[in-house]
């Protein structure tokens, strides 16, 4: 899928402002764990895992694009760790989710295809029978933020979900303290401008960009976060469809 230049620099634009504030107060929080405060133990480190919905492995200019102008990412690869070769539990988003959650394969959790998925009769001439698979993470399954919190981390998911139908199984439920935006659909059911028509985020002023909210609901998370360690995961729905550029 090719993607609107557009929209590559508007997650390049959010994601670079975004992990200055974090960088910034992780060595407010982290300099010296004898301090009271906001100090945060060097065995207890804050976690920020940022997610991108259908972004291809060649779509940063770190990894080679010369249609995409990421610069800022490009300049963050470069101060850090940029891994070049890597293996992906599943090409689709579900499964993919459920195997960052829980550190299994998809296989193993139940799902593999994207939930609900689509219904054998509406494939014409399947050359393939699909699996039976389950429609939510099952709550029995222990995921990384509840093993984080369990260990005393704030933990904080904003974005797409898409790993169940019924809400008893969303964010929240799940092992996060606070949930903004995600729920059961895989794409943004308003679009990426509000009204959002997401149950699980508050609309913004008419014509606000979901990119720019998620990022912005990050912030105020990092800033409200005292002593405790946290465990930020942002999902953003970008880049996947419709295609809607900030």
């Amino acid at each position: 899928m090719r993607m609107i230049p557009g929209m590559n620099k508007q997650i390049d634009k959010y994601l670079s402002s975004f992990i200055s504030i974090l960088l910034g107060f992780i060595l407010l929080t982290g300099s010296n764990s004898s301090h009271k405060g906001n100090s945060v133990p060097a065995d207890r480190p804050n976690i920020l895992f940022i997610l991108v919905d259908d972004l291809g492995w060649k779509d940063l200019g770190s990894y080679g694009s010369d249609f995409y102008d990421t610069p800022n990412l490009d300049d963050l690869a470069k101060k850090g760790i940029r891994f070049t070769d890597a293996y992906s539990a599943h090409p689709v988003c579900s499964p993919t989710r459920a195997a960052i959650m829980t550190g299994k394969d998809p296989i193993r959790v139940g799902i593999t295809d994207w939930i609900p998925g689509r219904p054998i009769d509406r494939v014409e001439n399947p050359k393939l029978i699909p699996p039976e698979d389950i429609h939510n993470l099952p709550l029995e399954e222990v995921t990384l933020a509840e093993v984080l919190k369990d260990h005393g981390y704030k933990t904080f998911f904003a974005g797409k979900w898409h790993l169940g139908e019924t809400e008893e199984y969303w964010p929240e439920h799940q092992g996060f303290d606070i949930n903004k935006g995600g729920h059961d659909r895989g794409s943004p059911p308003g679009g990426y401008y509000s009204p959002y028509e997401n149950p699980r985020l508050n609309d913004g002023p008419e014509g606000e960009y979901l990119t720019d909210r998620l990022a912005d609901e990050s912030i105020q998370f990092l800033e409200s976060v005292e002593e405790d360690p946290f465990f930020l995961f942002l999902s953003f729905y970008t880049v996947h469809t419709p295609i809607q550029g900030g």
